[in-house]
């Protein structure tokens, strides 16, 4: 089972940026597509990016533009960079792997404590 760990969260003024990373237990983590998700308080957890093991990559429309998703597959790493961020970006943010982008809606990593984004004034 792959093992996720993110990171990078925290407190942001509206328009700030934040980076966060993910770290995977795989040594296989080339192979796989990841994506983030995000869950707000009283709602669905969504899928807002994700990458293809070659790097494409696909947005929600809700991010398109400001959320940039990426990957070191030397590191087993993912990194979403959020920029212009409001305060509807307000949410818990978790990684998680899939076989390709088709499948991000079932991912089978084992979801992680996810990193806490709050945007406020």
């Amino acid at each position: 089972q792959v093992q996720l760990a993110e990171s990078g969260g925290g407190l942001v003024q509206p328009g700030g940026s934040l980076r966060l990373s993910c770290a995977a237990s795989t040594s296989i983590f080339s192979i796989y597509a990841m994506g983030w998700y995000r869950q707000a308080p009283g709602k669905q957890r969504v899928l807002v990016a994700a990458i293809t093991s070659g790097g494409s990559t696909n947005y929600a429309d809700s991010v398109k533009g400001r959320f940039t998703i990426s990957r070191d597959n030397a590191k087993n790493t993912v990194y979403l960079q959020m920029n212009s961020l409001k305060v509807e970006d307000t949410a818990v943010y978790y990684c998680n792997a899939a076989g390709s982008i088709a499948t991000m809606t079932r991912p089978f990593g084992s979801w992680g404590q996810g990193t806490q984004v709050t945007v406020s004034s």
